[in-house]
């Protein structure tokens, strides 16, 4: 268990799934929370299931993505349909601070265990709930990922290239951007039962919680009545600004000029210090006019060289410019090295895994990652015993009634 951090007080009753949930938790693991995730012995969490595999290899711990959200946590299969699995669900809610989970709205009444429910059982449990479109409304019972509340939300008609169909954007985007809000969510709401000895709900929509990524588009609307439109890499500010080919198969180097200068500087790398005064691309305006243009002489000026050098070239200049890294470049990558962003642990069946660091490095209460991400059931006998209390007869009489799988 753990012993050290800010949170080290903190427990948490986690029925988190897939990855919007528990990477939210998984935050809180870093700084100390007492995590106990519950699985199901017979339906494998879809996370589990998910590229990349550490050698390429599928095993149901092999997942990189399960992996990063879980590590910290403790891990424990239980059989929900089982009868004898509430006293066990039971017992852990009353040790816990904080449950939470991140099912359809019916799962949790169909267990007996939505929030009224727990309040009788523990009157100041704070609660969770994360789920696509919130526990109230039309949308309410729709299951689903990340991509489908980026829809929903307006995200994907917004991403891509204004002469093609709407592309979407890449993954579950608001997978990426809920979980933030549901650490800082559970973090209020404990500090409210610290101050008034009350707990509360909170019903997490993750289309919402990614909305305010939108209000420059909804701005535009209301205030100047246009709707924005697909634009790929441009920006409406700003030329150049874009992602340009590369040497090589698959490579790419990311380029922009703020002003003036650094467009200047760039035609001097470039060997073509004439286009600063040419009309089509002398000011910012005429630029952005001419985007397209602009865009074609400088990938074909690009698409000869090495991104690395590239990069290395303009930046020498002062012009923004970073070569595209792939993952094995991120994981050699200087900088991410130097802030030890990848941490390698050991795991029960993997031997060894990488997993990232905590995204914030705190002075004075640094987070860790502590453990591993469970294996299925990993800590079913930890759990029972330095947790719940249980004694061998009791683990016993439960794991002969089907309890665990």
């Amino acid at each position: 268990m753990n012993s050290d951090g800010p949170l080290a007080d903190v427990k948490i009753l986690d029925f988190m799934w897939v990855m919007a949930g528990p990477a939210g938790t998984r935050m809180l693991a870093d700084y100390g929370a007492q995590i106990v995730r519950v699985e199901s012995p017979s339906r494998i969490d879809t996370a589990r299931t998910l590229q990349p595999y550490q050698k390429d290899a599928f095993s149901a711990d092999a997942s990189g993505l399960f992996n990063n959200c879980n590590a910290g946590k403790l891990g424990i299969a239980i059989d929900m349909s089982n009868a004898r699995a509430r006293e066990v669900v039971l017992d852990l809610v009353r040790w816990a601070d904080v449950v939470t989970e991140s099912f359809s709205p019916k799962a949790m009444r169909k267990w007996g265990l939505d929030y009224e429910s727990l309040r009788r059982i523990k009157p100041d449990a704070v609660m969770l709930s994360s789920c696509l479109f919130g526990q109230t409304g039309p949308l309410r019972q729709i299951a689903g990922f990340g991509n489908m509340a980026a829809a929903i939300a307006g995200f994907s008609n917004l991403a891509g290239w204004p002469d093609r169909a709407a592309t979407g954007v890449f993954g579950a985007y608001t997978d990426y951007i809920a979980p933030r809000y549901t650490a800082i969510a559970i973090l209020a709401a404990l500090e409210h039962r610290r101050r008034t000895g009350e707990g509360q709900y909170i019903d997490q929509a993750q289309a919402e919680s990614a909305l305010h990524f939108l209000a420059p588009a909804f701005l535009e609307y209301a205030v100047n009545h246009r709707e924005p439109r697909r634009a790929g890499n441009s920006d409406r500010d700003l030329a150049p600004h874009g992602v340009y080919p590369a040497a090589g198969e698959d490579r790419w180097v990311a380029i922009v000029c703020r002003g003036e200068s650094e467009w200047r500087a760039l035609c001097g790398a470039m060997g073509k210090s004439e286009l600063a005064g040419d009309p089509r691309f002398a000011a910012l305006e005429a630029r952005i006019a001419n985007n397209a243009a602009l865009d074609r002489i400088i990938g074909e000026w690009t698409a000869g060289r090495a991104a690395a050098d590239t990069e290395q070239l303009l930046q020498a200049r002062g012009v923004p410019a970073y070569q595209v890294q792939n993952s094995s470049e991120a994981w050699r990558d200087a900088q991410f090295k130097h802030r030890r962003h990848f941490v390698e642990i050991d795991h029960q069946t993997l031997g060894r895994t990488t997993v990232e660091a905590p995204r914030a490095i705190l002075s004075r209460t640094p987070g860790a990652v502590r453990r591993a991400a469970p294996s299925l059931g990993r800590d079913n006998q930890y759990v029972l015993e330095r947790i719940l209390g249980y004694d061998a007869e009791r683990i016993s009489e439960l794991a002969l009634a089907g309890v665990f799988g």
